[in-house]
């Protein structure tokens, strides 16, 4: 959290975009929106990303407090990811990007 912490405090945007920004954060979370997931899946659904990526961001996810990482003590080892409480507050966010997104990609084409 030390580097919101040291952002200005006018800077909200700036906070929440040092927080969800990034090319496949987002994404992962209305994913995970959807109900909880493994890796795999996330990495099936999520086209284009790396696993060291997917790694990555899901790492920054769960420390910024918005992913719960669970791990099942078996073999092999069970890890299940979901949003948690922060993570569900992004719910409408991501609804109207969602929605966003489908508005520009409708104009574009009609253009």
């Amino acid at each position: 959290m030390a580097r919101i912490d040291d952002l200005a405090d006018e800077c909200t945007v700036e906070a929440a975009l040092e927080v969800i920004g990034g090319k496949w954060k987002l994404v992962i979370l209305r994913h995970l929106l959807d109900g909880t997931k493994r890796f795999g899946e996330l990495d099936r659904a999520l086209n284009g990303v790396t696993p060291r990526m997917l790694t990555r961001q899901l790492r920054e996810l769960e420390a910024d407090g918005l992913v719960l990482r669970t791990v099942y003590p078996q073999v092999p080892p069970k890890v299940e990811y979901s949003v948690t409480e922060l993570g569900e507050s992004l719910r409408t966010i991501t609804s109207l990007l969602e929605r966003w997104g489908q508005d520009y990609r409708e104009r574009w084409k009609d253009a």
